[in-house]
């Protein structure tokens, strides 16, 4: 008998512990300032309903791990996808590391069928809190963050390993929120102090539940930085 398994969120697991990669090679994050106070929008401006373009990420110092097309999701596609604005601002993050830093793209633009995939599979869990997953709204001016091409899941890579601060990606549990560990002390909490600040100098925000998940020009974006939306959603050129 012939019995379809479902992808898993968190296997294939394509990261290493932070923290233990760093002490192997003797190389730790700088001291960073602790992460302000996070908070989530209630409220939404609507975004353009053009469709807009986007460009293909391909960095020397961006490691590409496509989670979800390794993990079998079936409407999941090879590479990875940016608005060349958002790109451009990720560059500059990663060119701005030093050496042997650099860093790892667990997804960027998602097409809508992948979204509705990932939804319909994360809210089969009934306990599971709101705000992990988007639903696949088909309205172009309220599209999921990652339709847009401006949101991006990401983390360090240390000599090209890619790491997990405190979790894997795609973690539904507390311990993946962005300052679940602010009151400890340690190697992954110091790594995602890092990555969250230089995000934020390049214009992203972080998403609440999930440390790896930064946007920039989108609707949560403008709600949380009093703007307007630049983006609304995306398809390849």
């Amino acid at each position: 008998m012939y019995v379809h398994l479902m992808p898993s969120f968190t296997e294939p697991s394509l990261t290493r512990p932070g923290n233990e990669v760093c002490e192997e090679f003797g190389i730790y994050p700088p001291s960073s300032e602790k992460l302000p106070k996070l908070w989530e929008p209630e409220e939404f401006q609507s975004s353009p309903s053009e469709i807009g373009d986007l460009v293909t990420i391909n960095h020397p110092r961006i490691l590409i791990l496509e989670n979800y097309l390794n993990a079998g999701w079936e409407n999941s596609q090879p590479g990875a996808w940016l608005r060349v604005e958002v790109l451009e601002r990720l560059i500059k993050v990663v060119e701005s590391l030093p050496e042997p830093w650099g860093l790892c793209i667990f997804d960027a633009w998602r097409p809508l069928s992948l979204q509705a995939e990932l939804y319909d599979a994360a809210y089969a869990n009934p306990i599971l809190p709101e705000g992990f997953v988007s639903p696949a709204n088909p309205e172009p001016q309220s599209p999921p963050p990652h339709l847009t091409g401006g949101t991006v899941d990401c983390s360090f890579t240390l000599n090209r390993i890619p790491l997990g601060l405190g979790t894997g990606f795609d973690d539904f549990t507390a311990t993946a929120a962005a300052n679940a560990l602010e009151n400890d002390t340690g190697i992954n909490r110091d790594l995602r102090r890092w990555l969250y600040w230089i995000m934020r100098a390049e214009g992203f925000i972080v998403l609440d539940y999930e440390w790896w998940h930064f946007e920039y020009g989108t609707r949560r974006w403008a709600a949380l930085l009093g703007e307007k939306p630049l983006f609304g959603p995306a398809s390849p050129m």
